[in-house]
Formats: C-alpha cells, structure tokens, sequence
C-alpha cells in the first residue's frame, strides 16, 4: 500500500508519518512539502493526506488537479481550516481531519480507508476472474483472448480468425472447438461464422450486422438465430 502526504510543515509531515507507519508497518510512505512538488512527483498513491492551507498552491488547487489523473486514490484532508469541508466534497474527498489531530479518529479513518482498498481490489481481481478467455497458438506464440473481445470468428483455408474491435488473430484449429469453448454468448449462423451476440447492431433473414462493419451472411436457421438471441438478450436483461 503506498501512501502520500503531502503538509508545508516538516513536523506535521514527520507526525502523519509516524502514525501511519504505526498502524501499517509495511506501507511506503511518500512526503511532499507542497502541492507542486506533489503534482510533478506524478505520484499515484493508494491513500493521500492532503494539507489545505499550504503556500503556493493550496491543498483544494492541488487536489484538483490531482484528481485529473488519480480517480480512485483516496483522498483525506487533514487541516485546521474547518470551514472548507463542503469543498472537500467537489474533490471526492473520502474524510476531512481538523488539526490538532485525535489518534484514535486518525486509526478509524485510516482503516475505512484501507477497508475500502481492499474490497475495490477484491472486486478487480473477481472480475478478471470472471472474465473466461481461451488460449491459442500463433506464430509459435501463446495468447490468451478475452471471449467477451470477440466480435466473430470465421474459418478460411483451415484457419480460424478471431476478430475483435482492435486486431484479428490467426491460428490453425477447428471452430467446433472455438464455438464449444465460447458457450451462449455466440451463435453459428454458418458452418463459416461464430458470432458473439453482444456486438450485433441489427439482423434480417439474410445478414448479420456487427459493430465492426461486417455483414455476414447466409444464415441456414433464421427462426432459430432469432429465438437464441432473443434468449441472450432475456439473460443480459437479467443480470
């Protein structure tokens, strides 16, 4: 966990420091003695504590501007001036601590905020786990592929191609293996074609149309694309 402070006054920075080492021994501490030194560290720490009234640029300019490039870092003020807790608002401030500062606010604060860091972290590391991918062969490479990046895939001289919104990807396989590993997301409309339902625009008895510009064509079962993606789009509804 890294953690900034940032006071004009040496003895109030010493001061954080020390209570934060005291509580979380192992967090790497940053001090900054005014917002411009802040700014050009393009420091991105898990935890800020920002000082207001500094000279030069004061604590409420500098969050500003910090928070152009620092969206989830949490923010706590930690000031005598009681009066500009309403601004701390307009920054996404997490607490406002007045000076002279109570040790035992000080510990609650903190772990809120650590509390916090750790459930946003635990919800990142879910989501990439719940984000399938499947691993292929190219050029002697191994690339794992995000199934929801597909926007289709197609068969041509015994090639599979994926194609997603950045790039396509060739690789030698078979597309039953590609539609089996992919599951109720995409649908075959042709021996050739494996389509994720997420990125079609629109459909007739004779096209697809995908967000990538595609029109594919020669579905062999219209009745039955129609019933499985409106299927797909009851499931998504659901979730």
């Amino acid at each position: 966990m890294q953690v900034a402070i940032c006071d004009d006054e040496k003895e109030i920075r010493a001061m954080l420091a020390e209570k934060v080492q005291k509580l979380y021994p192992k967090a790497k501490l940053s001090l900054y003695q005014s917002g411009e030194d802040l700014l050009l560290s393009d420091s991105q720490p898990d935890i800020l504590l920002l000082d207001i009234q500094m000279s030069g640029k004061n604590g409420m300019e500098t969050a500003r501007e910090f928070r152009r490039k620092n969206k989830t870092t949490i923010l706590i003020f930690v000031t005598v001036l009681e009066e500009c807790v309403f601004q701390a608002f307009d920054v996404g401030a997490f607490h406002y601590l007045v000076k002279p500062i109570d040790d035992g606010k000080f510990a609650e604060v903190l772990r809120n905020a650590v509390c916090q860091i750790k459930e946003r972290m635990a919800g990142i590391a879910n989501a990439k786990k719940e984000t399938p991918c499947i691993m292929i062969t190219t050029r002697g490479k191994h690339i794992a592929v995000k199934l929801e990046d597909i926007v289709y895939a197609e068969v041509f001289n015994r090639k599979v191609i994926i194609h997603t919104l950045d790039t396509d990807i060739e690789y030698y396989g078979k597309m039953k293996e590609l539609e089996e590993k992919a599951g109720k997301d995409f649908y075959r409309p042709h021996r050739a074609y494996l389509v994720n339902f997420n990125y079609i625009i629109k459909y007739d008895s004779a096209f697809i149309y995908l967000e990538k510009g595609q029109a594919l064509m020669a579905k062999q079962n219209y009745h039955d694309f129609v019933k499985c993606f409106l299927r797909y789009n009851q499931r998504k509804a659901g979730n």
